[in-house]
């Protein structure tokens, strides 16, 4: 029986160490955070003379965040969205004055404008959490139109702070593409262990967490997408555009690579039978050794003309006529399904895709 208290400390165990993980993960956000919005707080206090400058501080946090998507384009929308909302607040509240209905009027407004300029559902809520705050606290001594001024200081600075503080996102892609390959790695080792014994009910549960590559793929996308956003404007990360582009390439091609994995899945699924395939298992297997090695690519590209190298040699081995001779047809949809499968691989490697088809053996003939 197992022990109540013992399995309370494991969970409390769990949770305290994702929360160390999640905290540690999110440091460079959080460091970015502190010297974005001590440097807004100086500048509208300071240089401003404004004597609480709460928008300034709420604008350059809201702007940032702590998500994983900090690119200058959504930091910016962000900006523009609760300064627009701000403005609303500080015009109703110059020409109406303070009230129920000045009120309801500037939440109407905010959120029907920021939701018709952004299609991030979000948007609006921040916006108009900003007018509220406008709305209802007393002018200040400066005059109405202050807290504007500390909005686009908030805005400038959170924007300023992606160029000249980057979270490191190339660490954010890169640790993004080590999860999406090692879920990749373990469906292949799977299907080598399917192949070599003949069990179809291990196929099925391996295609089930085949489909759950999709949303890794996504969360790799969105992480290089805002690291080569960022690349664009910042200085320091500017010598690694390359680096970033060629990483892009590879991640679009690993996400084809994904779901004809799925599909090679569900070919094994269907077999007529349980019986072991060992030529099958030898070239798929190769396959899960060219993806790992891959995946170490990722930090060391001048392994990547081994890996396409390993892969041409599969490659030319995909011939249903030749590594399945007299078969049936499932077996031979099988060898069809790896084909693409490979073609992606090469692509996602580096190699131009003209050059990859010419790698597979002609069927046609």
């Amino acid at each position: 029986m197992s022990d109540p208290s013992a399995s309370r400390r494991e969970r409390w165990r769990a949770a305290a160490s994702g929360g160390v993980e999640r905290s540690g993960a999110s440091l460079p956000a959080i460091l970015q955070l502190v010297v974005a919005v001590t440097v807004a707080y100086v500048l509208a206090r300071y240089l401003l003379g404004h004597e609480y400058p709460i928008v300034a501080v709420t604008v350059t946090l809201s702007s940032l965040g702590l998500v994983l998507d900090a690119r200058p384009r959504r930091v910016l929308e962000t900006a523009i969205a609760m300064t627009i909302g701000i403005v609303l607040s500080e015009v109703i509240l110059l020409g109406f004055g303070q009230g129920v209905w000045q009120f309801a009027l500037t939440m109407l407004l905010t959120l029907l404008l920021a939701r018709a300029l952004s299609p991030v559902p979000g948007l609006p809520i921040v916006a108009a959490v900003q007018a509220a705050l406008v709305s209802l606290m007393p002018i200040p001594p400066g005059g109405p139109f202050t807290r504007t001024a500390d909005a686009v200081i908030g805005g400038l600075v959170a924007l300023a702070s992606t160029a000249l503080l980057p979270r490191d996102p190339r660490r954010a892609a890169r640790r993004e593409a080590l999860r999406f390959f090692a879920a990749f790695d373990a469906i292949v080792t799977s299907l080598v262990t399917v192949l070599r014994l003949g069990d179809r009910s291990t196929a099925e549960f391996v295609l089930s967490k085949a489909r759950e590559t999709q949303a890794l793929t996504e969360q790799w996308k969105a992480s290089l997408d805002s690291a080569v956003a960022i690349s664009r404007i910042s200085p320091f990360l500017r010598r690694h555009r390359q680096e970033l582009a060629d990483l892009q390439v590879m991640q679009l091609n690993m996400d084809h690579a994904a779901r004809n994995l799925r599909v090679v899945s569900r070919r094994l699924s269907t077999l007529a039978d349980d019986t072991p395939r060992p030529q099958l298992a030898d070239a798929v297997a190769g396959i899960q050794s060219a993806t790992s090695m891959l995946a170490q690519s990722i930090d060391r590209p001048d392994l990547r003309p081994l890996v396409r190298q390993s892969l041409v040699l599969i490659a030319i081995t995909l011939d249903p006529r030749t590594l399945t001779p007299g078969q049936p047809f499932s077996e031979a949809s099988v060898v069809l399904s790896l084909r693409p499968l490979v073609l992606d691989l090469l692509a996602a490697s580096g190699m131009p895709l003209d050059e990859a088809r010419r790698a597979l053996p002609d069927i046609t003939k």
